[in-house]
């Protein structure tokens, strides 16, 4: 497979435009503590919404094979970092709600064992330094 190329192109001060392979942007700005405006998101943010992103991602898509009946699904991500540079995640806990219509919980049990163990790429990465956990509640749909 052909490697794509990403881009983060300077914007003035400390923020920066990035260009996904997929051909997507998005602005990102240092905190005001090191010299940002808060024009966008912090990268180490990005980080954190990737893994939540990637990892609900493939909670929906079991869930939809497992013929689940879904209506609403997010991940509330907390997280830890270390005090010293490089500050990364050292504790990722990820929250899962899952709404729906006689949702089973082992489905969706399993389904997030499979994404963290398995199918996230992003929660594997960051996994190989932070500590990552997770659970999850279900909602009956009204």
């Amino acid at each position: 497979m052909a490697a794509k190329t990403a881009r983060v192109k300077w914007a003035g001060d400390m923020t920066f435009i990035g260009e996904s392979p997929s051909g997507h942007a998005v602005v990102m700005d240092a905190g005001a503590d090191s010299g940002g405006r808060d024009h966008g998101i912090r990268p180490m943010e990005m980080l954190l919404l990737g893994a939540g992103g990637c990892s609900s991602i493939d909670v929906m898509m079991i869930l939809q094979k497992a013929r689940q009946k879904v209506t609403d699904c997010w991940v509330e991500l907390t997280s830890e970092r270390a005090e010293e540079h490089p500050r990364y995640f050292t504790k990722i806990h990820m929250h899962f709600v899952v709404t729906g219509v006689d949702v089973d919980p082992k489905h969706v049990e399993r389904a997030i064992k499979l994404s963290k163990e398995k199918y996230c790429s992003a929660s594997v990465q960051l996994g190989a330094l932070a500590d990552i956990t997770a659970d999850f509640e279900i909602v009956a749909a009204e």
